[in-house]
């Protein structure tokens, strides 16, 4: 419906003022599609130019413009190669480059970090910053919450075609402050039993808490930490965006 292919049953969709096929046709749309078909024959180089043609990127600018793609995704070693002999990580980064051809208003991007490695997952999240500006709209769909807790500012969480829930993630409204919280033991898992008779121990030196309050929990741990407990790591079982999900969609797993 964004980019104009699809009229809602109910409703409007408007952009800037505009229908968005207009939008689209007047100002260009970065766009990643969830599946991305590119000619398998195509060298990498060769596909970002067309790409770069169809986006309307003047003549003179579409060097410049690939060559600044390809240095953003660090695609330089394999400019050469057809897009075949690429591997899926690689792919997709290039289908992520074709998208940022052009500093577009709007952005879309169908689960983007999909085939991507941890490293280029994380500088998927500085590239995201990076293209943070007022006049911009990002708009990211995911089924990696924790990536969406990185990333966004709001998070709409739809569950059979209808919005459940808005969460301002920057707010802190995904925040968790009670529930569920993981402590990783290095040494002294006694003192913490002793402290939390409820304690269950779900993995290698790893033990799951309920938490009333901060305060309280707070209280509590340093009480087991002065009686011997040495705390490697200790965070929520799950992310305040996981517990908003479970809670709209009445605990489906996403």
């Amino acid at each position: 419906m964004l980019l104009g292919f699809l009229a809602p049953d109910t409703g409007r969709v408007r952009l800037d003022g505009l229908a968005p096929r207009a939008f689209v046709e007047r100002e260009g749309v970065g766009y990643l599609s969830e599946l991305v078909a590119i000619p398998r024959e195509w060298r990498l180089v060769d596909a970002l130019r067309r790409y770069a043609v169809l986006d309307g990127v003047p003549e003179a600018e579409l060097a410049p413009a690939v060559e600044a793609a390809i240095a953003r995704l660090g695609l330089e070693e394999h400019r050469g190669k057809k897009i075949k002999q690429l591997s899926k990580g690689n792919a997709q980064r290039v289908a992520l480059a074709q998208a940022l051809l052009r500093p577009h208003r709007l952005v879309v991007l169908d689960e983007p970090t999909h085939g991507l490695d941890p490293v280029w997952t994380q500088r998927f999240r500085a590239l995201v910053h990076e293209l943070r500006d007022p006049g911009r709209a990002i708009l990211i769909a995911s089924h990696n919450l924790d990536e969406l807790e990185r990333v966004a500012d709001r998070v709409a969480i739809l569950d059979h075609g209808r919005v459940q829930r808005i969460v301002d993630v920057r707010a802190g409204a995904g925040a968790p402050t009670a529930g569920r919280w993981r402590v990783v033991v290095a040494d002294g898992a006694a003192a913490l039993a002793a402290h939390w008779p409820d304690a269950r121990e779900v993995g290698s030196a790893t033990w799951e808490l309920d938490v009333a309050d901060l305060p309280t929990f707070n209280r509590t741990l340093g009480a087991a930490i002065a009686a011997g407990l040495v705390v490697r790591q200790v965070g929520p079982a799950e992310s305040g965006l996981e517990r908003q999900f479970r809670e709209a969609v009445g605990g489906v797993a996403p």
